[in-house]
């Protein structure tokens, strides 16, 4: 894993893009594997304001994202479909026929898991994966004892997980007890993951990736065994390794 420290959260989110940037540049079809949360936001704003001043096209990319809420519709202003239309889709020239996130309101959720795998196989798999990671490790939605051989499948989301994500509801009742998500194994096939990292409540996290032992109860351990990662962290984050000088 290669490791690039930068000042703050903004640093990160430029590096980031430019990171993408860069990639789409040289691989104008390149598949592209999206997060959501908080960390990526600041990401996509880069993207966008590249998008509008150097003219930086999406019209060929592919993009697949990692996760979505059991439950809700991609007109749901709480799902991960609207919440990438708002962030990013929206604002570049993106196809969104070729924008894929897992739909949450499918009426049989173990059937549309086994729909989404075979979306990302037959596209050839994802170039490049952004990542973040949980306090608990998780990576996409994939919480602590999940399989590191897990395909796309439905998991129940850690009270942690839920409780992180209720800022953006109206109350940790309103947060979905399930998702979709890529599974560790779809995840660990991508050509390329880029890991953001930012804040002081990731540094636990982050110190645990770096120096901890690779184990299914910490779900981001298995990147140790991908060839191709790169982690952009910023000093708050980083200040918790316990190698760090």
């Amino acid at each position: 894993m290669k490791m690039i420290e930068v000042q703050n959260y903004d640093e990160m989110s430029q590096k980031a893009a430019q990171y993408i940037i860069n990639k789409v540049h040289q691989y104008p079809t390149i598949k592209l594997g999206l997060a959501t949360g908080g960390t990526p936001v600041g990401t996509y704003k880069n993207l966008i304001q590249d998008h509008q001043q150097n003219g930086t096209s999406y019209r060929d990319v592919t993009a697949f994202n990692l996760d979505e809420y059991i439950g809700l519709s991609g007109n749901d202003k709480n799902s991960y479909r609207y919440f990438m239309n708002e962030q990013l889709f929206n604002h570049i020239d993106i196809d969104k026929n070729n924008t894929f996130i897992p739909r949450g309101d499918y009426k049989d959720s173990e059937v549309e898991c086994q729909r989404y795998e075979r979306l990302i196989a037959d596209h050839g798999g994802v170039d490049l994966q952004i990542l973040g990671i949980g306090g608990n490790g998780h990576i996409g939605f994939n919480e602590p004892g999940t399989s590191f051989h897990a395909n796309t499948h439905v998991i129940q989301l850690d009270s942690t997980t839920r409780e992180a994500n209720a800022r953006f509801f109206k109350n940790i009742e309103d947060v979905p007890t399930k998702a979709i998500t890529m599974g560790i194994s779809t995840i660990m096939r991508s050509k390329e993951i880029l890991l953001l990292v930012s804040g002081e409540s990731k540094k636990d996290a982050l110190d645990k990736l770096i120096n901890g032992e690779i184990s299914e109860s910490f779900p981001a351990s298995v990147l140790k065994n991908h060839p191709c990662v790169t982690i952009i962290a910023d000093k708050a984050a980083v200040s918790g390794l316990k190698l760090h000088s």
